[in-house]
């Protein structure tokens, strides 16, 4: 990828990742009546914002931005990661307290390996990257 497409696509590209996160964690718990647990309710207090910060900084071109989504992206990577691993059964959920629905539920499993949670992450960690990218480019 070259610096002038990364500072022209760099953050239309984050913010629509973004935005289709939201509206994906909205799809599951409002159509398909998925109830969220507590740490899906975390990862989507870090990632409602992203798009609406990414959209704004996409259409102004800002990418002074970036220190303010990059924090936000790496502790949703972060919690999303130690949520796959207890899914997985890594970790046990007496440990987190997580509240009246089990943090340990698995209500999407595609090829035996997508979840909601991996799909969260994969999210968090794509923001990461292009964010980090587009920022050195505008260096």
């Amino acid at each position: 990828m070259s610096n002038k497409w990364l500072r022209d696509n760099g953050m239309h590209i984050s913010w629509l990742i973004a935005l289709i996160a939201t509206l994906g964690s909205l799809y599951f718990s409002e159509i398909m009546h998925f109830l969220p647990c507590k740490l899906c309710w975390y990862q989507r207090i870090l990632m409602y914002p992203l798009a609406i910060i990414l959209g704004i900084a996409a259409v102004r071109r800002d990418y002074k931005l970036t220190i303010y989504v990059l924090p936000l992206t790496i502790w949703g990577a972060c919690i999303s990661i130690y949520h796959v691993l207890l899914q997985s059964g890594v970790f046990h959920e007496s440990a987190t307290g997580c509240g009246p629905v089990p943090c340990d539920v698995d209500y999407l499993n595609w090829l035996g390996f997508i979840t909601i949670p991996m799909l969260a992450g994969t999210a968090f960690i794509l923001i990461s990257i292009l964010q980090y990218l587009t920022y050195r480019a505008t260096k």
